[in-house]
């Protein structure tokens, strides 16, 4: 099957899903040879989308300076960023559409960097993964929660490919250690948890005070059609780019798809009993608007749990943003907590405190201690997040520290697996704020209702994308929203 052209006058919503769909279902359901991933005894070849930005540059370089890795590929909508790059990779091809990348040059490079604003994660990634290419995937995993049903599935469908999120600080020794810990029970059964990030700073990253700046033409360099993919037509705002489109609804996650991951992640290593939440509660204070993201916000995920981990038959996990600090004595310790970025762990014989960048501290009985200097931890060997993601694109099992998703288990491939959990957790509450609630069936507001019924056959065509395969009779289509 062929990719059919694209107009640049044709990027609409629906014309968007419905080219990506049809780029990957052509090759998926072909099975064409030559895409598959390259053999141990070659480099891997890449492709970078997103190729600089606020950690498009970072991934690209790192996992460039892997001895077995090489750069084939650029894309970008910035010509200008686009530029830069290519003089530090000059044999690589270049284009400013992905789905060019995959319809003309798929037999040029084995595996995928997402390093794109989020609301484009998942659309790029299931391309890919159609594609049969590896995937290193920024966070948040998805920025709508209908997407993480086809991103379970279409990791399950691929069960040989290795797909790592953007979670680096889960390398950091602190965090390692974490894990070894709350499985073997260190500070007893578990009670809740407290997960905190830093005050609101508007800086370069967020628009906190939700200024709405005035349309204008966008600058020469940037492809604006281009840069909104699904979202569908809007007015250019100089508040967006490079990096505030964070702040926006219908771009990014605010602080809670940037920090998520790096401090929610040890629990879900921790504790394979964080499935699926039974109830999302988010205390805001003011409605949402009709553009930017509510904060400050505290919010609280409450998990049944049935095993000799847990201290009840409830486990509540409490995120709150904006330098909002649980207080000792939810944390049950003797002082007030410092810092930002943290996780806390409250167990029945002690409290784990963790910062995003591997601090860890123990406390017992009213006194902290070293969490690394626990007896029973392994030696941790250093580990470059990078590298391991390419070691294992290329066969070799080093350590990947990315949660699996329990469809892609299996004894012939116990790799460990992208999981969709910290995304839920993501998701849900980022819809939550927005003023929907959601239990086990989430209510649907009636514009997305609306959307659907207008996307129908865009949404038939990514449910087959998201399968990789024709889907199951009575299988029912998952729209982006």
């Amino acid at each position: 099957m062929s990719t059919p052209p694209v107009s640049k006058r044709s990027l609409n919503r629906r014309n968007f899903l419905r080219s990506s769909a049809f780029a990957g279902v052509g090759v998926s359901t072909l099975g064409l040879k030559g895409l598959r991933a390259a053999p141990a005894n070659s480099k891997l070849r890449v492709l970078s989308i997103g190729v600089i930005g606020s950690i498009g540059g970072t991934d690209r370089k790192q996992v460039a300076s892997h001895p077995m890795a090489e750069i084939t590929g650029l894309c970008d909508v910035d010509s200008k960023q686009l530029a830069t790059a290519a003089e530090e990779h000059p044999e690589a091809f270049t284009c400013k559409d992905y789905r060019e990348a995959f319809a003309k040059h798929a037999d040029k490079f084995d595996a995928v960097i997402v390093s794109v604003p989020d609301f484009n994660h998942a659309p790029i990634m299931l391309t890919a993964m159609a594609h049969d290419k590896h995937v290193y995937g920024q966070k948040p995993l998805v920025h709508q929660l209908a997407e993480l049903p086809m991103m379970e599935r279409a990791v399950a469908a691929k069960p040989d490919l290795v797909t790592q999120l953007g979670n680096q600080r889960m390398a950091n020794f602190g965090r390692r250690a974490a894990v070894e810990l709350l499985r073997a029970g260190a500070l007893g059964k578990a009670i809740e948890s407290y997960n905190w990030t830093s005050p609101p700073s508007t800086g370069s990253y967020f628009n906190y005070d939700k200024i709405l700046s005035a349309p204008e033409q966008p600058p020469a360099n940037l492809d604006w059609d281009l840069w909104q993919g699904p979202t569908g037509d809007a007015p250019y705002r100089g508040d967006l780019i490079p990096l505030k489109w964070r702040s926006w609804w219908d771009y990014g996650t605010n602080g809670l798809g940037d920090w998520g991951c790096h401090i929610l992640d040890v629990m879900m290593f921790s504790y394979d009993e964080l499935d699926n939440p039974f109830s999302v509660k988010t205390d805001c204070p003011e409605p949402a608007s009709e553009h930017f993201h509510v904060n400050p916000c505290k919010s609280t995920i409450n998990y049944k749990v049935a095993s000799d981990k847990f201290a009840n038959k409830t486990f509540p996990v409490h995120y709150w943003d904006s330098g909002q600090i649980p207080s000792p004595e939810q944390l049950r310790i003797p002082e007030p907590m410092k810092g930002q970025n943290k996780s806390a762990i409250v167990c029945e014989n002690g409290t784990l405190i963790l910062d995003a960048d591997g601090d860890l501290r123990l406390w017992r009985d009213g006194k902290s201690s070293y969490g690394l200097r626990e007896p029973g931890l392994p030696k941790f060997q250093a580990l470059n997040h990078w590298h391991a993601w390419v070691d294992n694109c290329l066969g070799k099992k080093t350590e990947l520290r990315t949660p699996r998703a329990r469809p892609a288990r299996s004894q012939s491939h116990p790799l460990p697996r992208r999981n969709p959990r910290v995304g839920q957790i993501q998701t849900l509450l980022h819809q939550q704020q927005k003023g929907h609630r959601h239990h086990r069936q989430p209510r649907i507001p009636r514009r997305v209702r609306a959307a659907e019924r207008r996307l129908m056959p865009a949404n038939h065509e990514i449910s087959h994308l998201a399968t990789c395969a024709s889907p199951a009779a009575g299988d029912t289509a998952l729209p982006f929203i």
